[in-house]
């Protein structure tokens, strides 16, 4: 199905990268205790004000805290280490260092785990050691695993506190995730789709005239038949159609509609108002759900990044 136009943000996923590859990497089929057996809701927790660590006659320098809670410049450089070497492994290397990027994405883990504390989450110690003790299983034995660690900036304190922060904020993220309902109010449209006004609006005075809207819709285009397939609300990236389509009944068309791409003309085939989401559509709702839960705890919480940005 054609979404017109990539999203600003790759989902759910990019949805935390630094989540993901722990969790892959020590296998968690398992779920860690919670303390709470109440689902949380999933609106925004309420501000935190987490204490600050005591006072130390050498303090720890910080690349930023979140709600008293510091991320501290070791761990943003080691992390920083391992996002460039990946993406000199992989071949993805960009115009940046990815600083900015580290540094959000360690600001939502935090704000994650923040979240799953606050509904009542708990990572047991013991779950920590299976995920150690898996993690040295698959890599090759306790020696591979130091090996593995040093070269991956790691000491055994610093993957204990980010294998707990990953679990908690990968918790918390799959709560939002499974909020998301598995039905929607979706339309089935096709379209014509023309590339100047003229000729876009002179097909619109054929289909005044009588003209069969699925036949035009095959003269133009022959393979897909102009289909776009089902979609709900908040699917599409170029809202103009997406507001057009909502606005009209089963075999209704358009009006000619102007986009970046060119200029269609759209019509309702079926209209269900409790249909079940394609896998992509739920995944673009999830991405969106988990975006605004980040976006809402941003607004509410404090914030200090003390690195040069």
């Amino acid at each position: 199905m054609r979404r017109y136009l990539p999203l600003s943000k790759a989902i759910i996923l990019t949805i935390l990268v630094f989540i993901s590859w722990l969790l892959a990497a020590c296998n968690v089929s398992e779920q860690p205790t919670v303390s709470a057996t109440k689902v949380p809701s999933l609106s925004p927790t309420p501000t935190k004000t987490a204490s600050p660590p005591p006072p130390s006659s050498t303090p720890i320098p910080l690349a930023a805290t979140v709600n008293g809670e510091g991320l501290t410049i070791e761990e943003y450089q080691a992390e920083l280490a391992r996002f460039q070497a990946a993406q000199e492994m992989t071949g993805t290397k960009g115009g940046t260092d990815g600083e900015n990027q580290v540094i959000e994405d360690l600001i939502n883990q935090i704000l994650l785990a923040q979240g799953a504390r606050e509904s009542g989450f708990v990572v047991e110690t013991v779950t920590i050691q299976e995920r150690l003790d898996d993690l040295e299983k698959k890599i090759g034995g306790e020696q591979a695993l130091k090996e593995w660690m040093g070269a991956n900036d790691y000491t055994v304190e610093s993957l204990e506190k980010a294998l707990t922060r990953s679990i908690a904020a990968a918790w918390m993220r799959d709560r939002i995730l499974d909020e998301v309902p598995e039905l929607a109010d979706q339309l089935h449209v096709r379209q014509i789709l023309l590339y100047n006004s003229e000729e876009a609006n002179e097909v619109l005075a054929q289909l005044k005239a009588g003209k069969d809207f699925a036949s035009l819709a095959e003269a133009y285009d022959p393979i897909t038949l102009g289909d776009l397939g089902w979609f709900p609300r908040g699917f599409l990236t170029t809202p103009e159609l997406e507001q057009a389509a909502f606005s009209l009944q089963p075999d209704e068309y358009s009006q000619v509609i102007e986009t970046s791409l060119g200029f269609h003309i759209l019509q309702v085939i079926e209209h269900d108002p409790q249909r079940p989401l394609d896998p992509e559509a739920r995944l673009v709702w999830q991405e969106k759900a988990l975006q605004d839960w980040l976006e809402a705890q941003r607004k509410q919480s404090e914030i200090v990044i003390l690195i040069p940005q």
